[in-house]
């Protein structure tokens, strides 16, 4: 077995990259001492001040640890009990014997099929120390495994867009129109769900400069009026100066619906547009204007499902006419029932407008929701660590793991295939955390119960360590060499391993290739590179990419000296569909016709009632205007925290600075919180019939009235570990969120379809334990 990349003390500061920012590390005998922003970085993002405290947190996993009956007897063992029962931690050979055990197991006895590789989240912004890619890649070296399929960031549009326009990420997202076309030539952006500076905070891969406030300041001062659709003000950054239009949550595609309903009554779409390249529109019709429901899709219509007065509507939508507009749309809209259906929309308004294809106009999914979406940068795909090839072929939705564990040999729906849930008898968890993401955590502690052996390769005691059976301690990427390269920034960093591994850590690289040798095929799984071949190797073809790109990129020691490499950027300004729009013969769009869907052929022949052929008004299982509002008034907003990404970092200084009485914050409007006896500062519970949790609140007027916001990310706390029914101590929202799929098209997340109450917790308050790493017992003697 190759050993990890070997630290080497060195007393300068050396760089190294996240997901949200790159910084110059100072360390001292062993420990990081300082962290500071990349210099260039404009609008440096507050969630380094996690880093100092975070890396070396007493929750720390420092050695091999394997739930207490599971060490005695693995077939025996009790799988309710996770979560709940203590660890022993045993040396490294004993626990990767272990595991590679469980693993031969369970291959002969159900096939590699029973394995379920998990492996989402954001685990680091090196391109080969990549969780997601190391897993996958031993693996698939094992024979294959049952994998997830998309992100919960963006599955529904996802699943959607290649049937209506293209493929998403390529297409929607890679070649959105830039920033300096949008600068030069918008008069307009509506922004559906806003546009948070928080969200930009982050990219896949790394950020290098945080470039969102930057370019709004510009396009701003260039005359560009912006809109902010949502029911929170601050969705819309200050330098944006944006009039607030407030809906229901749940409630954009009935709005949009009204707007294209303004469009055609008053002739103001482009019918030459919709007839050059659009095909369905004519179908799209009868059903705006009543003539298949009896129901016209008007602005007062909408203004009873939305909130917002049917003039206002009327009013932008002219507004939206009279110039060269921009629609966007936040990945937020479509984390929710029926999320397919406002993305759809909001690309038929954009056609109708006739715009889509011009600098400054059409529309974008995504825009401010990960830092780099619009940035005018070369498209250049840089190499990372090969995965290899999946011998399994079919994956389950990401969102859909509970379901997965619970209920194997189930039917399910998905983007128009009949398909069933595999017999998963063995979980591999790396780099990332379900009890983030997952919504309806009761019901995944459920599905953490049911396998026979969960590994998990881990930095911190996260819930999904707690839940594991075999708990390996992973480094972090301050412990390990590697190199930043993204598409969407032009900074390229090389990653110093700026601290030796804290305890017995090791890389992921090391912690599977010591499972492939004893498993037998190390030499596939390491094709004879230790980690820092592997990372030479990768950075030679990236060199040959760049040339193929037209892009110079230096020797790697140049690179590990000077610490950091800008790429040029482009100076030619990126428009959507830009080519389509000039010939549509010549550059046809990868759909069934062609053009762009407005109605589908193909999703209308699968005969799905909860995805038709167009976009339509489809309500939500729980929003304002359902049977559950009566019991639960408030519509909980779940967003992306502010001071940590996801749940990353959660013990950091920041984020835990940002706690009331040690209670994630919960914003709800100043009005609703009168009503219900709260004040600033007071612990507060949120609960419906799925759960509840503590939160601390905050008033704002900010945000609508019957709305309330709790970021996802802290810890899951569990007032009884093991429990699906226990309250979550800390303020985790998604104890509250249904597990149910967007659609059987895309079967994305729905989180945002749920409904609370709210009360003063006026009782002792439960201590938060998920801080201090878990119980642990010392090892019997043999």
């Amino acid at each position: 077995m190759f050993p990890q990349y070997a630290w080497k003390n060195m007393t300068e500061p050396r760089h190294t990259a996240t997901h949200w920012g790159t910084y110059k590390v100072a360390c001292e005998n062993g420990r990081l001492t300082s962290v500071t922003p990349f210099a260039d970085d404009p609008d440096p993002s507050d969630l380094g001040g996690n880093m100092l405290d975070a890396i070396h947190h007493e929750t720390r996993i420092r050695r091999p640890a394997v739930r207490e009956s599971f060490l005695k007897d693995p077939t025996r063992s009790d799988p309710r009990a996770r979560g709940a029962e203590p660890f022993v931690e045993i040396p490294w050979d004993e626990a990767l014997d272990l595991a590679a055990a469980e693993l031969k197991r369970v291959r002969g006895s159900y096939g590699n099929e029973a394995i379920f590789g998990g492996s989402y989240g954001w685990a680091s912004a090196g391109r080969f120390h990549h969780a997601q890619s190391q897993v996958h890649r031993f693996l698939n070296g094992f024979g294959g495994y049952t994998a997830s399929t998309d992100t919960y960031s963006y599955a529904a549009v996802s699943a959607l867009m290649p049937h209506i326009v293209g493929p998403f990420s390529k297409l929607v997202l890679d070649e959105a129109t830039s920033w300096d076309a949008v600068a030069d030539h918008a008069d307009l952006i509506v922004m559906f769900g806003g546009m948070s500076l928080k969200n930009a905070d982050i990219n896949a891969g790394g950020v290098g400069r945080h470039t969102l406030k930057e370019w709004l300041g510009k396009i701003r001062a260039s005359g560009t009026d912006f809109i902010n659709i949502s029911p929170i003000r601050t969705d819309a950054p200050d330098v944006c100066e944006a009039d607030w239009i407030a809906p229901h949550p749940n409630s954009d595609t009935a709005l949009m619906l009204a707007l294209a309903y303004v469009l055609h009554t008053e002739g103001l779409a482009d019918r030459a547009f919709l007839e050059r390249y659009t095909t369905g529109y004519d179908r799209f019709l009868p059903y705006l204007l009543g003539q298949v429901d009896g129901v016209p899709k008007t602005p007062d219509w909408a203004a009873s499902l939305c909130g917002i007065p049917a003039q206002t509507i009327t009013d932008l939508a002219r507004r939206m006419a009279q110039g060269r507009t921009m629609i966007t749309v936040a990945w937020a809209l479509q984390r929710a029932d029926h999320g397919e259906q406002p993305c759809w929309m909001a690309i038929v308004l954009a056609a109708m407008l006739g715009q889509i294809g011009l600098p400054g106009g059409g529309f974008g999914v995504g825009y401010g929701c990960a830092n780099g979406v619009g940035n005018p940068t070369h498209a250049i795909r840089f190499p990372a660590f090969p995965q290899g090839k999946n011998p399994i072929p079919d994956p389950i939705p990401v969102a859909r793991i509970s379901d997965a564990l619970l209920s194997p040999g189930q039917p399910y729906r998905f983007n128009g295939q009949d398909r069933t849930y595999p017999d998963l008898r063995l979980v591999y968890w790396t780099g990332g955390n379900p009890f983030h993401h997952q919504m309806d955590l009761g019901k995944l502690v459920r599905g953490f119960q049911q396998p026979e052996t969960i590994i998990v390769n881990e930095v911190w005691w996260t819930a999904t360590a707690r839940h594991a059976d075999i708990v390996f301690p992973a480094t972090s990427s301050f412990e390990r060499r590697d190199i930043s390269m993204v598409r969407w920034d032009p900074l390229i960093t090389h990653m110093d391993a700026a601290i030796p591994p804290q305890g017995d850590a090791r890389d992921d690289y090391a912690i599977f290739a010591g499972l492939a040798e004893r498993l037998g095929f190390a030499d596939t799984f390491t094709e004879g590179r230790s980690a820092d071949e592997w990372v030479s190797h990768i950075w030679e073809n990236a060199q040959q990419a760049g040339e193929t790109a037209g892009i110079a990129l230096p020797d790697l020691a140049d690179l590990a000296r000077d610490g950091t490499h800008a790429r040029p950027i482009s100076e030619t300004p990126c428009v959507l569909l830009a080519d389509f729009r000039a010939d549509p013969k010549t550059h046809p769009l990868s759909t069934p016709s062609g053009k762009i869907e407005i109605f589908s052929d193909v999703i209308a022949g699968w005969g799905d009632p909860d995805c038709p052929g167009h976009p339509v008004w489809l309500g939500s299982y729980e929003w304002r205007g359902s049977k559950a509002a009566e019991i639960y008034p408030l519509h909980l907003i779940s967003n992306q925290p502010k001071t940590r990404l996801h749940s990353q970092m959660d013990c950091g200084a920041t984020s835990v600075a940002s706690k009331i009485k040690g209670r994630e914050p919960a914003t709800l409007n100043t009005a609703d919180a009168a009503a219900r006896g709260i004040k600033a500062g007071d612990v507060i519970k949120l609960f419906n019939a799925r759960g509840s949790c503590l939160a601390g609140a905050e008033l704002s007027d900010d945000i609508k009235l019957g709305v309330i916001q709790l970021s996802t990310g802290a810890w899951y706390d569990p007032e009884t570990p093991g429990d699906p029914q226990a309250m979550c101590v800390h303020g985790n929202p998604n104890v509250l969120t249904r597990d149910a799929g967007t659609s059987t098209l895309g079967q994305g997340p729905t989180a945002h379809s749920t409904l609370v109450e709210v009360a003063r917790f006026d009782e002792p308050l439960p201590p938060i334990t998920v801080f201090s790493p878990p119980e642990f017992v010392p090892t019997e003697p043999k």
